[in-house]
């Protein structure tokens, strides 16, 4: 019988999507029957099915490439030839070969895996024939958030599983490295990309021709990271836009007639990688990706990691989405096999829709009792978790507090329906035992194994154990920010203007926005609607009463308001902490690697000293993304690019971007540097 799964929904949506265990919906069959049952997607209507060899000729032999070689050649003096092999070593490296018999021993692994380590894997059957539609009809771009390394290769799981066509998967280089591994991983589908391509114009070239040959050709559904990047912190990342502007292309030319994006939302219960990804944020250098990595990493196999739910988004038409956004009339006046760079109205709307999608993703996403659980544990002192314990009864009544303020804003929740709240908040905290743990009518932070020392651990080394503790939490609560950060954003421009005038507080939510637009995504252009989706949530649950030309708090409203404003209150003070190091700092100019290491060292000392309360200040995430507002921002600029790039502070702008986010004075919209982002 199928495991069926409900999620409590936004509040006035008709009908509760409907998700299905993919692993009790084929549980009547063994592993092997699995791996080699029937598989037969069916065809793509508008091409001829291609090999791989050809697929690879077809990139070799383009025009384009053809054109790049020989101005390569000419610039470098080397022979067409030589460049030509140059081309042909980049593209073995580089290129997938999908091969079915090796998806069947994928699957055939990966059902053992995910039985042992999940207790179900749900996926929206609704969005999987949406997709199965969909993939016949126009080139298909699978668009995951990217949480785990489980994410790789879960999405060909469901497609094999439902006889959908299987993707061609962009990866990281290091992956490629794994003895036996990255060859597996090569015929499961995954290509892989250099991360850091700089001026390489040649490598760019065959990448660019390679991604868009397989869109023109509808070669397989591609699939690839919007964000780039593994989030360490486990919120979304601000989207990285070469890879978009790639799978357009072919579009913008008019080669093919549409493309459709299918965005996909990966939530987990608890996420393998929890107490490295801690570690990572506190400077500890990520493990290369070895095959014996790998299998020293078995011991998570003994563990319990929940449920993971897999949303497939509704497929979108980029026919649709672009029309009346762009002139797709400028590629007719160049050759389409010329190099041809995207200009500022094609970049606008290629940012445009990365952005869309990963705010889709977001709304996707299904929130957990535990992060949740996680926000209200974090809004308690932090001798509180560590020595005295908080209530267990008084977590729950703020848990369901929050559950219901979540369900106003428009979350989804994974919450269970056939278990009471008190064995849902139970449970929650048995699977998250190596975050927290229940005793005596109290829940605690677990602090780590100390190890046997003849000497007493030092200040620094307890508060490090603390830290990591601390940051799997805050990794949790950043599951469930998307779902707050546009009403607390405008709680907070309240506090910060001590202003009820709409327009006042809507310069001051843009304010917010622009110096946080690294740590939560917005929508380029979509501020005074961000807004006003602010205040009519913040009305829905009672909290304000807004007028055309006011926003005034309701007699009730206090402590949502409240609420909010202490779930940004880390970044604040973080934010804070560094700038007032910026300030202080005698030495206008430094490296990425001495601010990251002194302002960990300045917030570390500063938390054992007492006078700083939260220990997201020792985030590498965090402080690189203080950098980045900066920049943008215009107070500090990078004065070299190398390996180590330097920047230079300017003092005076960032003690004024320090005193419109401490109220002293009026906050102001501020023109952010072009290029910033890139």
């Amino acid at each position: 019988m199928e495991n069926k799964y409900r999620v409590i929904d936004k509040v006035g949506l008709q009908d509760d999507e409907e998700f299905v265990d993919i692993l009790e919906d084929k549980r009547c069959l063994s592993d092997v029957s699995f791996a080699f049952r029937t598989f037969s997607p069916p065809p793509y209507k508008v091409a001829p099915a291609c090999s791989t060899a050809e697929l690879n000729k077809v990139v070799l032999d383009s025009q384009y490439l053809r054109y790049v070689i020989k101005e390569v050649a000419v610039e470098t003096g080397s022979s067409v030839e030589e460049v030509r092999d140059q081309v042909c070593r980049i593209l073995w490296k580089m290129s997938q070969n999908l091969q079915l018999r090796f998806i069947r021993l994928m699957a055939f692994t990966f059902r053992k895996v995910f039985k042992r380590i999940f207790s179900a894997i749900y996926v929206n059957m609704e969005g999987v024939n949406a997709l199965q539609q969909a993939a016949q009809e126009s080139p298909v771009i699978l668009m995951p958030n990217h949480r785990s390394y489980v994410d790789f290769l879960v999405v060909s799981y469901i497609l094999f599983s439902y006889d959908i066509p299987l993707p061609v998967i962009a990866a990281g280089i290091p992956l490629a490295g794994m003895k036996i591994v990255g060859e597996i991983l090569r015929r499961s589908g995954a290509f892989f990309i250099r991360r850091a391509i700089g001026s390489d114009k040649l490598y760019w070239a065959v990448l660019s021709e390679y991604v868009r040959t397989i869109v023109r050709s509808g070669f397989a559904p591609l699939e690839f990271f919007v964000e780039g990047l593994r989030s360490r912190t486990l919120k979304s990342l601000p989207p990285k836009l070469g890879m978009m502007h790639m799978i357009l292309e072919p579009f913008l030319k008019g080669e093919v007639f549409d493309v459709t994006l299918v965005p996909i939302s990966i939530s987990y219960d608890r996420v393998l990688e929890e107490s490295l990804l801690a570690h990572e944020l506190l400077g500890v250098p990520k493990p290369r990706e070895t095959t014996t990595g790998l299998l020293k990493a078995s011991k998570v196999l003994r563990e319990n990691y929940g449920c993971m739910h897999v949303n497939f988004g509704r497929p979108l038409s980029v026919r649709q989405l672009c029309e009346g956004k762009l002139n797709r009339s400028q590629y007719n006046l160049i050759p389409r096999d010329l190099p041809q760079k995207p200009n500022a109205e094609t970049e606008a709307c290629g940012s445009w829709l990365a952005h869309m999608i990963v705010r889709i993703q977001e709304e996707g996403t299904l929130t957990s009792p535990w992060s949740l659980m996680a926000c209200v544990l974090l809004q308690v002192p932090t001798a509180a978790l560590t020595e005295e314990g908080l209530l267990f009864y008084q977590l729950t009544e703020q848990t369901l507090w929050l559950r219901k303020l979540a369900l106003d804003f428009g979350a989804h929740l994974s919450w269970p329906e056939k278990l009471s709240d008190s064995e849902v908040m139970s449970s929650t905290l048995a699977l998250h035992r190596s975050v927290v743990y229940r005793k005596a009518g109290r829940v605690y932070l677990v602090r780590g194994d100390e190890p046997e020392r003849k000497h007493p651990i030092s200040p620094e080394e307890d508060m490090m154990r603390t830290a990591v503790a601390f940051l799997m939490l805050v990794s949790y609560r950043n599951q469930c920010l998307h779902v707050f950060v546009r009403p607390a954003l405008l709680a907070l421009a309240m506090s910060i203007t001590k202003s009820t005038q709409r327009d006042e507080l809507l310069t001051c939510f843009c304010f917010l926005q622009e110096l946080f637009s690294n740590e939560f995504i917005f929508i380029p252009g979509r501020s005074s609607q961000d807004f006003d989706e602010a205040c009519s949530l913040l009305k829905k649950c009672k909290a304000v009463h807004v007028s055309l030309w006011d926003v005034t708090v309701s007699d009730t409203g206090l402590a949502v308001l409240s609420f909010l404003q202490e779930l940004l209150k880390p970044f604040i003070d973080s934010y804070q902490l560094m700038f007032r190091f910026l300030c202080e700092e005698r030495d206008c100019v430094f490296t990425e690697k001495e601010f990251l290491l002194a302002v960990r060292t300045l917030g570390a000392k500063l938390i054992i000293s007492g006078e700083l309360h939260t220990y997201e200040a020792l985030s590498s995430d965090v402080q690189k993304n203080v950098l980045s507002a900066l920049r943008r921002l215009g107070a500090v600029t990078r004065i070299k690019t190398s390996e180590n790039n330097e920047y230079k502070v300017n003092k005076s702008a960032v003690r004024r971007t320090g005193d419109m986010l401490a109220g002293r004075i009026p906050p102001q919209v501020v023109q952010a540097v072009p290029d910033a982002r890139l």
